[in-house]
């Protein structure tokens, strides 16, 4: 995939393209799980969570986040670096959340217990989830006024620089306003875990 096909995948994810969303997730998907199951050493956190059920909710947040406009994607490698850099995370939150929870090793149940829950998800796929205008509806109406003016000005494609300019603030700050706004919203959706405590 070259550059200018990376970025213009992305502005049709950002469009709401759903065969671009599903030509991303065929590409990166493999390598995105391949990294997931590299990281997932720890037996217990295994029989909680899957490499699909890790991937899905990387996909989806990357999706809403691509949707807002949130990133500057310029090559193949720095999507696949973004993507499985969100992986890890994600990794990290969940052994993270095990931990604090210290479970009860007797509540724990087997995989191959018949009783057990399925540990992988029946949502709909990352593709599905870029479509469902509800999610990013759920989103918007999360965002305060300034948060949502700026998510659409970024959506519209709108410059950091340009934005920065228009509001009378710093590239960066604005930029941390919106990644500050859709990490908060994230985690209120479920498609995060907080980042806090």
């Amino acid at each position: 995939m070259t550059n200018t096909s990376v970025r213009e995948l992305l502005d049709r994810v950002r469009n709401g393209d759903s065969s671009a969303a599903e030509e991303l997730v065929r590409t990166y998907e493999p390598e995105i799980r391949r990294a997931i199951r590299v990281r997932m050493t720890d037996a217990r956190l295994r029989r909680l969570v899957d490499s699909i059920d890790i991937c899905q909710s990387v996909l989806a947040g990357f999706f809403v986040r691509t949707a807002a406009g949130q990133y500057d994607i310029q090559t193949p490698e720095e999507l696949l670096r973004l993507l499985v850099t969100m992986a890890r995370n994600r990794i990290i939150d969940w052994a993270r959340r095990q931990q604090a929870d210290r479970r009860d090793s007797r509540r724990e149940v087997s995989i191959d217990d018949e009783n057990a829950v399925p540990v992988a998800s029946h949502d709909p796929g990352p593709a599905s989830v870029l479509v469902n205008r509800e999610l990013l509806e759920q989103v918007r109406n999360r965002l305060s006024a300034d948060e949502l003016r700026l998510m659409e000005k970024r959506s519209e494609g709108v410059g950091w620089n340009e934005i920065a300019a228009e509001t009378g603030e710093q590239a960066n700050a604005v930029r941390m306003k919106l990644t500050r706004a859709l990490d908060r919203v994230a985690a209120e959706l479920g498609l995060e875990q907080s980042r806090g405590g």
